[in-house]
């Protein structure tokens, strides 16, 4: 795994990664760990041992790394003698440590309302709301399309979040609505909808409910 040139292990193991369709982001982060792994053998991991995973996490251990990134290094490992080298002798030998369990911050009521107060368009206010309302990451909410609103259940699909799969996010108490062909949304108000605001009545090419400011300016300047 040669870091100039793509040598024939790692072009396979990238195959591999991609037939499987693993991310990007993913198969970056495996490519890494396993010249890691290469840098501290001085050799190609084809011809580790059993002995030398053992010493490798030792290694790692020994560095002061989190829990964190020793299971990340290691699991772009294994996948390369699991899958790649279909040394299942070798996978076996590759443990992962329990990592300590974090509470997440979560904003209170009092801290959003402040936050929604300050924001400075409606535009800022309900994409705020549906991320703290509905627990949607910033880029679930940038691609939230009209269509993935169902105002019925009053639940959003989300589509190209984290994983393949798509899911549901909201419920009861989202403390969004939506009507008027789903064009309408509103505000969180500490877990209980708002005054509805309405969103323009303009056609969506796209479909996204928050259209970049350029493209609605360029838009703007057509009509």
């Amino acid at each position: 795994m040669s870091t100039d040139t793509v040598s024939p292990l790692r072009q396979r193991m990238i195959e591999d990664m991609t037939s499987r369709q693993l991310g990007a982001h993913t198969q970056r982060g495996h490519i890494y760990s396993c010249r890691r792994f290469a840098a501290f053998l001085k050799r190609s991991p084809d011809t580790a041992t059993a002995e030398d995973i053992r010493l490798f996490q030792l290694h790692l251990a020994e560095t002061g790394m989190s829990i964190c990134n020793r299971n990340r290094i290691m699991t772009g490992v294994r996948f390369l003698f699991r899958v790649t080298l279909r040394r299942l002798d070798l996978a076996t030998e590759i443990y992962h440590m329990r990592e300590p369990e974090k509470l997440p911050l979560v904003m209170s009521k009092d801290e959003m309302k402040r936050l929604l107060a300050v924001a400075t368009s409606l535009k800022a206010r309900v994409m705020l709301s549906l991320s703290y309302g509905c627990g949607l990451r910033a880029g679930e909410v940038v691609r939230l399309k009209v269509k993935h609103i169902d105002t019925a259940q009053k639940v959003i699909r989300v589509e190209q979040g984290k994983g393949p799969a798509p899911a549901k996010a909201g419920g009861a108490r989202i403390g969004m609505s939506c009507c008027r062909a789903t064009r309408s949304l509103s505000c969180a108000n500490g877990g209980r909808c708002a005054a509805r605001h309405t969103m323009p009545e303009r056609r969506r090419r796209n479909g996204f409910c928050f259209q970049a400011a350029r493209a609605a300016s360029r838009r703007a300047r057509a009509s």
